[in-house]
C-alpha cells in the first residue's frame, strides 16, 4: 500500500481561487450556528471538506484541490470556530455534535452521497462521520491521521516529539510549573478556561505556537503568533477535545469499529516526516481497511496540507476520481 510518493505535480497545478455562490449560517440548536458554504458547480460531485483542530476554521485555500467545474465544493467551519457563532464557545460541543451537524449540513444542500475529505482532526471526525453514517460516504480522502488515540495524544504533549523539537517544546513547558508539566492538556486547560481574557490569550498563542512551529518538514521550529481571536478558539477547542479523549467511547474506536466502512474506497496521504501525526497511525487504519484503502506516504513530507507533495498528491486523487 506505501507507495513512498514523492511530488508529482508541482504546488502552481492547485486550482486557481473560484469564489462561492452559496454561504450561510445553519442553526443547528443548543444555541450554535455553523457557517457552511458552496463554490465550484452546483450540479458537480458533492464534496464537503472537514478542516481540522478541532477549531481550525476553513480556509478558501481548501477549495484548491478541487476542479470547480467537476466539483460542488462544501466548506463549514465547526462549532466554535471560524465564521460560525458563538466564537470560541465548547457548550453543546463534542464529536457528536459535530457529527450530527454534518448530516444536517448534508440534508439541508439535499445531498444523497458525498465525497468527504479532511485531515488530521478532519480525518478523525470524516472517519466517525462515516462510520456513522457510512450509506451516505461515496469514498474518504484523508491526510495526516490523527485516530484520537491516547498514544497520540502522549506522543505529542508527552514529551515524544520534543525530543526532537526540544526548542518550541521548551517554550510550551516553561509556561507551567514544573509540578504539572505531567499533564500539559489538564495544565493548560485551567489557564484557557481561566476566565481572564489576557491570560487565555496568552496561553491560547503558546498551545498553537507549539504546534504551528512542526506543521511543515521546512520549520525552522518558530511557530509565530497567531491572531488572538484565531488562537483563543483553536486552543480552546482543542484543549476540550483532548482534555476528553474525543468524547469516543474507548480508546482505539475508530480503528475496532473500521468493519462498518470496509466497502467504502479511501486515499490515505501521509507525510513521512509528519512530526503532529506520525505515519503510524495512518498505517494502522490501512491495514484495519483492508483492501478499500489506498495509502500514500509522502516523502520529504511533514503535516501541513500546504506541503507541496501532499497538496500534489490529493490534487492528483480528487482529478483521479473526477474521471471515474
Amino acid at each position: 500500500m506505501d507507495k513512498n510518493s514523492g511530488q508529482k505535480r508541482a504546488v502552481h497545478y492547485l486550482y486557481p481561487p473560484v469564489e462561492p455562490f452559496d454561504q450561510r449560517l445553519i442553526s443547528v440548536g443548543d444555541g450554535h450556528r455553523i457557517y457552511v458554504e458552496q463554490s465550484g458547480n452546483a450540479r458537480g460531485i458533492p464534496v464537503i471538506v472537514v478542516h481540522g483542530g478541532p477549531g481550525g476554521g476553513s480556509s478558501p485555500a481548501m477549495r484548491r484541490y478541487f476542479d470547480p467545474s467537476v466539483y460542488r465544493i462544501i466548506l463549514f467551519d465547526q462549532r466554535g470556530c471560524g465564521r460560525s457563532q458563538p466564537h470560541a464557545s465548547v457548550d453543546a460541543n463534542t464529536t457528536w455534535h459535530l457529527v450530527e451537524d454534518m448530516e444536517l449540513i448534508r440534508i439541508t444542500l439535499q445531498i444523497d452521497q458525498w465525497i468527504v475529505f479532511g485531515g488530521s482532526w478532519g480525518a478523525t471526525l470524516s472517519l466517525i462521520y462515516a462510520q456513522e453514517h457510512a450509506e451516505r460516504v461515496a469514498c474518504l480522502v484523508l491526510r495526516g491521521v490523527f485516530l484520537m488515540m491516547q498514544s497520540e495524544l502522549d506522543w505529542f504533549y508527552g514529551g515524544g516529539a520534543g525530543h526532537f523539537w526540544p526548542e518550541p517544546w521548551a517554550r510550551l513547558t516553561d509556561l507551567v510549573p514544573e509540578e504539572e508539566r505531567g499533564d500539559l492538556i489538564e495544565a493548560y486547560y485551567h489557564r484557557l478556561f481561566c476566565g481572564d481574557r489576557a491570560t487565555e490569550v496568552k496561553y491560547a498563542r503558546a498551545w498553537a505556537s507549539w504546534e504551528n512551529a512542526l506543521a511543515s518538514v521546512y520549520s525552522n521550529g518558530v511557530g509565530g503568533e497567531a491572531p488572538a481571536e484565531y488562537a483563543r478558539a483553536f486552543s480552546r477547542l482543542e484543549n476540550h477535545y483532548f482534555r476528553h479523549k474525543g468524547f469516543l467511547e474507548a480508546d482505539g474506536q475508530i480503528l475496532a469499529q473500521m468493519d462498518r466502512i470496509k466497502h467504502i474506497p479511501g486515499y490515505i496521504v501521509q507525510g513521512r516526516y509528519d512530526m503532529i501525526c506520525p505515519p503510524r497511525a495512518a498505517y494502522q487504519l490501512a491495514q484495519s481497511w483492508g483492501e478499500a484503502a489506498d495509502l500514500r506516504i509522502i516523502r520529504n513530507a511533514g503535516h501541513a496540507l500546504s506541503e507541496p507533495g501532499i497538496s500534489a498528491e490529493l490534487v492528483q486523487i480528487m482529478d483521479q476520481l473526477a474521471n471515474l
